[in-house]
């Protein structure tokens, strides 16, 4: 590669792999130090919050000096395992990963070890596998942030819940989240979950099909309330609400703090959602990558538990969003413009 950042998006995703890639690395030729080379293995370029992390990612490595290979999978499991081997060939360094099935690529683990390469688990978090390090958010807090926030809407009454993947366990851990704030009042009768589902693949035709069992099942008036698992699949699941005259009638959370979900806030469509300051993620994460190929200490405190090993993380705190303060989290750190939230004309 001579030095050049490479980013390069998987056939699946080719309309958006190389879109703002970042610009070439020139090293110091005075420099006798070896150029760290960085495999950075995506499920999905298909989401807004992905191509952010891509490029973030990408720029914070490339400050430090790297080069970052980018491929994505496009949501299929032998295609990033491929991927993976690929890279592992192509003898990097290091290898950061974002699962698409939290089982499946354990075997990158695996076969990224034997060639003597730590694996990096970003934002999902790789099971069954000896894991290197772990960077993420926390992911229960997410959940937990979601269910306090619709509770203080809605503290009595009906809750449907729709979930992500359930292949990704960071869908397991919002979900857990969610729960632990719900549960107590599941027992004492104020809350019922009249709907519980998964969206296969985090697609939001999924939980939009969800949505609309769920309001066939219980009627219009039946769901007082609806958590969900993303800003993604929360459009699908308003995408059935407005089907039947519901939306902005009944609150909705998500996560992600997506352009449209913020969007759908300073409407009234959305109630809320959590806001995961990605470039934080990717900065640090870049940053721990370098630490790791260099075989430096990473300063992880703590662990989270993979089904394996007590993995060492560094979990980044989320922040809840609504239309009282969107101002100053997404707009103030950039995140969003004031006018891509608003428009022309309405931002004040």
């Amino acid at each position: 590669m001579n030095g050049a950042s490479s980013i390069q998006g998987s056939t699946a995703d080719s309309a958006d792999g190389n879109k703002n890639a970042a610009q070439p690395f020139k090293p110091d030729v005075k420099s006798a130090e070896k150029q760290i080379k960085i495999g950075f293995a995506m499920d999905t370029l298909l989401e807004e919050r992905w191509k952010k992390d891509r490029d973030l990612f990408a720029a914070a490595a490339e400050r430090l000096g790297a080069e970052v290979i980018v491929k994505s999978a496009g949501g299929d499991d032998a295609r990033q395992i491929a991927q993976a081997e690929s890279m592992i060939s192509e003898g990097v360094d290091v290898l950061v990963l974002v699962p698409h099935n939290a089982e499946a690529t354990a075997t990158i683990v695996n076969k990224a070890h034997k060639s003597g390469i730590k694996v990096l688990s970003y934002d999902r978090l790789v099971r069954n596998a000896d894991v290197d390090l772990y960077v993420s958010f926390d992911n229960v807090e997410v959940g937990r942030l979601q269910a306090e926030a619709i509770v203080k809407l809605v503290p009595k009454g009906n809750y449907a819940y729709i979930g992500g993947a359930a292949t990704d366990n960071n869908a397991h851990q919002f979900k857990d989240g969610v729960f632990e704030v719900l549960q107590p009042l599941i027992d004492r009768g104020e809350i019922r979950i009249v709907y519980d589902q998964w969206s296969k693949d985090w697609k939001p035709v999924h939980a939009r099909e969800n949505m609309r069992e769920a309001l066939n099942a219980s009627g219009a008036d039946g769901i007082d309330a609806v958590i969900v698992a993303n800003d993604a699949t929360a459009g699908g699941a308003l995408e059935a609400l407005e089907e039947f005259g519901l939306a902005g009638e009944i609150p909705v959370a998500g996560q992600d703090a997506d352009l449209d979900a913020v969007r759908r806030i300073a409407s009234g469509t959305q109630a809320m959602t959590v806001y995961k300051p990605i470039g934080r993620l990717a900065e640090d994460t870049a940053r721990l990558a370098v630490a790791l190929a260099k075989g430096e200490p990473t300063g992880a405190t703590r662990r989270v538990n993979n089904g394996k090993i007590e993995v060492p993380s560094i979990l980044l705190t989320p922040i809840a969003v609504d239309a009282s303060n969107l101002d100053e989290t997404v707009i103030a750190d950039g995140f969003h413009s004031r006018q891509e939230v608003y428009g022309n004309g309405s931002s004040e």
